[in-house]
């Protein structure tokens, strides 16, 4: 009996490493496949836009300008020797060690947001494959991967490139621990959470209301009151430093002092502005009003003009006038709700493109392509909230509001829903792989 024992355990050994090997084989198919459908599309935009990819993006992007300023006098604002909180500082930090490390190229900045752009897709499959079928997850990751908006988006500057990659990972733990409850999950996500406001400040209620949905699914105890705390204490660990940071340096507590863009979005001539298509950029600022952080740095660097700002004191400035706005023409909010409601869900790109863009073919090609591409995928996606589990459908639902809410307190544009549309993805995938078993089984099933 004994000596059948090394035999024995040879056999279970061989058994283990060849399911590990087929498990492998079978994801680098899958990851080979995905990587593809992801990088190559992306490579040739980079190749393509190498000489646009440094210049001011579609909106400028105040994180570059702050990066470039950082490395070369230490000072995270736009003008060295006066620090500044007006931008939420994730993608800096994201740029600050490429610039350091590789410098600031074309090939440096398309390469990495390319390798990011991958790992978010491979995450959308982990999430399927986990919580749908494979099938469905390979489908929402190809879906992902091939969306002409994110294809030309993702090589540019700009800080939507990690809002997507952040969004995925919150997806992915939330769904976790929906089904368990744990605490050191709760952990990594409150990490996750706290990235998630240094890069989107809008992100900061999403905690609490993902807080109130697990524990609609918990059991009301010691151990989910405890979960839910450390889910939080963790996010406002990771945010801490950078709001003691500008308490300092800056003067008040803040994760951005950028409060004009919440007033761009919301006075009486924004509705006009954006039917007429522009942007919130396009809206006047009356003369009385002060300027920003960034349009100082952008008279020292074109005038080499020092203009003093007040940044925390327009906090207060700004969002008082927003809140008149909501009291005293609530109307004309709700149009700028509807309008910012059409444009985020709009298959369109919206807004197009401002006269002070330059458009070029490809730009053009992705705006003619995307209604093409998302129409349909919004189609199974409503298809797919009925082929999903019902926890899964839920959660789904939860991060599409919330966003749908930002819209209507802010504006909404297809640059802000981008980083979400994986959430259709992955209901589109479950969509077509129900209706692809449904025609089969029809193919297959014996003739009267």
């Amino acid at each position: 009996m004994h000596s059948d024992l090394p035999r024995t355990l040879l056999r279970v050994l061989q058994e283990a490493l060849g399911r590990v090997g087929r498990f492998l084989s079978a994801r680098r198919r899958v990851y080979l496949i995905v990587g593809v459908a992801d990088v190559l599309p992306r490579l040739a935009v980079v190749l393509h836009e190498r000489g646009a990819i440094t210049q001011p993006f579609t909106y400028a992007e105040k994180s570059d300008d702050i990066a470039r300023i950082f490395l070369s006098s230490g000072t995270f604002g736009f003008i060295p020797g006066m620090p500044s909180a007006y931008t939420q500082p994730l993608y800096s930090f994201f740029l600050i060690p490429l610039y350091w490390t590789f410098g600031r190229s074309w090939e440096v900045i398309g390469g990495a947001q390319v390798v990011v752009a991958l790992v978010t897709a491979i995450l959308v499959y982990e999430i399927g494959k986990r919580w749908l079928d494979r099938w469905a997850g390979l489908a929402a990751a190809v879906i992902v991967a091939l969306h002409p908006y994110s294809i030309w988006h993702d090589v540019h500057v700009n800080r939507e490139i990690l809002d997507g990659l952040i969004a995925t990972a919150i997806f992915l733990i939330a769904m976790k621990l929906i089904d368990r409850r744990s605490v050191a999950l709760a952990a990594v996500l409150g990490v996750v959470f706290g990235l998630a406001i240094l890069g989107n400040v809008r992100l900061a209620v999403l905690p609490v209301v993902l807080a109130a949905l697990f524990l609609s699914y918990w059991h009301a105890s010691r151990e989910s009151f405890v979960a839910i705390a450390v889910m939080i204490v963790a996010a406002v660990v990771v945010v801490t430093p950078w709001v003691v940071r500008n308490k300092v340096s800056v003067g008040c507590f803040a994760v951005t002092t950028d409060s004009r863009a919440l007033w761009e979005a919301n006075n009486p001539v924004t509705l006009g502005v954006l039917r007429s298509g522009g942007w919130i950029d396009n809206v006047p600022l009356p003369k009385s009003f002060p300027p920003s952080a960034q349009d100082a740095g952008r008279a020292y660097h074109r005038r080499n003009k020092i203009i003093r700002v007040d940044e925390c004191a327009q906090v207060p400035f700004y969002e008082h006038k927003v809140k008149h706005f909501w009291l005293h023409h609530p109307v004309e909010k709700v149009k700028l709700a509807a309008q910012a409601t059409l444009m985020l869900w709009n298959p369109k790109v919206s807004p197009p493109e401002t006269g002070g863009v330059v458009v070029k073919w490809v730009t053009g090609l992705r705006e003619t392509v995307e209604p093409v591409y998302m129409t349909p995928v919004f189609l199974l996606a409503l298809l797919g909230l009925t082929r999903v589990r019902r926890r899964f459908a839920v959660l789904a639902l939860t991060f599409l509001a919330y966003q749908w809410a930002l819209a209507v307190i802010f504006v909404g544009a297809t640059r802000y829903r981008v980083p979400w549309d994986f959430i259709a993805a992955l209901l589109a995938g479950a969509a077509l792989v129900d209706l692809s078993g449904r025609l089969g089984r029809r193919r297959t099933a014996p003739r009267t």
